[in-house]
């Protein structure tokens, strides 16, 4: 670290974590309806004797989870979790609640991608594809689905360049150019 580096500076997102209701479910709708790839499960974990759920990861002292780590794209880690714990919340959170996420996903052709979710019971897509005109996102097509078990999943369909990235920035906002790219960073 430089001395005029922040210490909480970010160089990347190492994973993004997502708590499933059921692990097999998820993995699979990820793997073979998204064609993402499972890295690794670990679990069930817990600690039956102590609290160290409860001061590691503010859960229930008893609380087990189940894990599995995907890959998603050229650098997207999506780690699922499936929790069991006496005080589990089952509800899944709506888009405006505190604390709610949704997954972004850029696909190359939207309208086809809309059409395969649209086949499926445990998708619904909320409305059509929408084309932003104007403004720092102008041309970019996106729209949302929810899972049926409540993961909120956005697509876009981006033009090559967004009107806000300037020439001096190329890792603005645009994905990379495909799943199987590995980009070289430097040392």
């Amino acid at each position: 670290m430089t001395d005029t580096q922040h210490p909480l500076t970010a160089h990347d997102v190492h994973h993004v974590g997502l708590t499933v209701p059921d692990l097999d479910e998820a993995v699979h709708f990820f793997v073979d309806v998204l064609d993402c790839e499972e890295l690794y499960r670990k679990g069930p974990f817990g600690d039956s004797d102590g609290d160290s759920m409860e001061r590691r990861l503010d859960v229930h002292p008893d609380a087990t989870a189940s894990l599995a780590m995907l890959r998603c794209g050229p650098t997207t880690n999506l780690e699922l979790f499936e929790w069991d714990a006496p005080d589990q919340d089952e509800k899944p959170t709506k888009n405006s609640d505190a604390g709610a996420m949704h997954l972004a996903l850029h696909v190359e052709q939207i309208d086809a991608a809309v059409a395969s979710l649209d086949d499926r019971d445990d998708v619904t897509v909320l409305d059509s594809p929408q084309t932003n005109n104007d403004g720092p996102t102008e041309g970019l097509t996106y729209v949302y689905c929810r899972v049926e078990w409540g993961l909120y999943l956005e697509l876009l369909e981006a033009p090559d360049r967004m009107p806000y990235a300037d020439d001096t920035d190329e890792r603005l906002y645009n994905p990379a150019p495909a799943w199987s790219f590995r980009p070289n960073y430097p040392e």
